[in-house]
């Protein structure tokens, strides 16, 4: 305290007027200012650097444990769809103990559709530091992180239809059901006028997509008409070299967005919405504001891509055996289930966005996560494949690739307008429940693997016959 009316004494020596200072008062601030300064020093940085010695460790601790406390609850217990997390371990431990595939596949797909859900928010919560475009490129990323991470999988264990029809069941999931989800929700909340989007994105998107489909179906024409120069090679060939044509294109298209229309591609709605209706953005950026740091979303995002890549391990072992425990074909399971749950964090961000009028991030979402599939995720699975020696190609089969095509162009023309209601939605949605039960009642021809073990199991089965009829 004394040391505070001392300075303060002194400052306002220092800043008055000459004549009220006295000689000797002159002379004392000339002759003695670094003995004074010396005391000023004694008197205050002893008790300053005991009390920092003295708390900083416990001080620091205790921050520490009530940050890791205050993300833990922030990320695993603040959302009630974590609640479904325990499964994942569940499953692990049903595996050891049993032999019931079904369980073990159920239990896989149950733990991870939170660890979904929570990948896209710690995306989202590190695109608060990185900015709106490639922020929107890290949601569609990591969007698709879980079906990525369960192909290669997939794709490891040589189940080379599994990764089609996944991935081509991821794209049909957010054409149909995301953006009719979306369209329908935002329709219901805005029923009293239709909800505009730009038309630009929509329009470069359909054409990747179209591009997309033109890659897949070449290979399929070419194994169907049987007119290959090089039976066995030339669709393998064809589809490698599309491949790396289409991640090209892919690249070209990021460049395009990122860098020369960025003005086309950030999402409309920060200052005016869709409808031209001026916004107060003050009330959205408080409530947007990120709730755990960007060192933190990192760790939480490699946190849960290990623990999802875990679970997919065990997915992929089970699903031929929930196949045939369920009865259920394993193109429907591939191309519907296993869709959804890694769908599910861009399903929830689409509605979200929709009912805020905010449809352009919907769109995004949804149409830029299928354009992303079919552009870098299909021909990107092709390339690895080339890599492992796993013969992936784009050939989907023909039933596979004309529900593509006809959805692709379904969904054009639906966008070509830049306009959307409910009713829009709707039909989306519908459109998804019949190519859901198509998928249903469809039956994938065997490869040449599955028609040997077919062949084997049923040798088997005739001889046991036999040894029980010759008993």
């Amino acid at each position: 305290m004394d040391y505070k009316v001392q300075v303060g004494v002194q400052s306002h020596l220092e800043m008055g007027p000459l004549d009220d200072r006295t000689m000797e008062d002159l002379d004392d601030e000339c002759l003695f200012p670094s003995e004074m300064d010396a005391q000023k020093t004694q008197s205050v940085d002893p008790n300053q650097h005991i009390s920092v010695s003295g708390s900083l460790p416990f001080n620091g601790n205790k921050m520490t444990r009530n940050g890791v406390y205050k993300s833990i609850k922030t990320v695993v217990f603040s959302n009630k769809l974590n609640l479904l997390m325990p499964f994942g371990p569940l499953a692990i431990l049903v595996h050891k103990m049993t032999d019931s595939n079904g369980w073990v596949f159920f239990l896989s797909l149950l733990g991870i559709t939170p660890l979904a859900e929570r990948l896209g928010y710690a995306t989202e919560q590190l695109a608060f530091f990185t900015g709106p475009t490639v922020g929107g490129l890290l949601n569609a990323t990591f969007g698709n992180a879980t079906e990525l991470i369960i192909s290669i999988y997939a794709l490891k264990s040589g189940m080379k239809r599994v990764v089609q029809l996944s991935l081509l069941g991821s794209i049909l999931s957010n054409m149909l059901l995301v953006l009719g989800c979306a369209f329908f929700c935002g329709g219901l909340a805005y029923h009293g006028k239709e909800q505009v989007f730009s038309k630009a994105t929509a329009v470069v998107n359909s054409g990747l997509l179209l591009m997309a489909v033109m890659g897949l179906l070449f290979p399929a024409v070419l194994h169907y008409t049987h007119t290959e120069r090089h039976a066995g090679k030339s669709e393998l060939a064809l589809s490698r070299f599309s491949s790396c044509v289409m991640l090209l294109a892919y690249a070209a298209y990021l460049v395009f967005q990122l860098k020369s229309q960025t003005d086309h591609y950030v999402p409309l709605g920060e200052e005016v919405n869709q409808n031209g209706e001026n916004l107060d953005n003050n009330d959205d950026d408080e409530d947007e504001a990120p709730e755990i740091s960007k060192w933190e979303s990192i760790i939480w995002l490699l946190i849960m891509t290990v623990w999802i890549s875990i679970l997919s391990d065990y997915l992929v072992d089970t699903i031929e055996g929930a196949s045939d425990a369920w009865d259920v074909p394993i193109a429907f399971i591939s191309v519907i289930l296993l869709p959804i749950i890694g769908n599910a964090a861009e399903h929830a961000s689409a509605i979200m966005f929709a009912m805020k009028d905010k449809l352009d991030i919907s769109l995004g979402v949804a149409i830029g996560s299928s354009t992303q599939i079919s552009m870098f995720g299909i021909p990107f699975c092709v390339v690895i494949g080339w890599m492992m020696g796993q013969e992936m190609d784009l050939n989907f089969q023909l039933f596979e690739t004309a529900t593509l095509f006809i959805t692709v162009i379904v969904v054009a023309f639906f966008l070509q307008e830049g306009t959307s209601n409910y009713f829009k939605g709707l039909m989306l949605i519908l459109c998804y429940l019949i190519v859901a039960a198509s998928f249903f009642v469809h039956e994938d021809p065997p490869t040449d693997g599955q028609f040997i073990r077919s062949f084997l199991r049923m040798s088997h089965s005739v001889q046991f016959s036999r040894k029980w009829l010759v008993m």
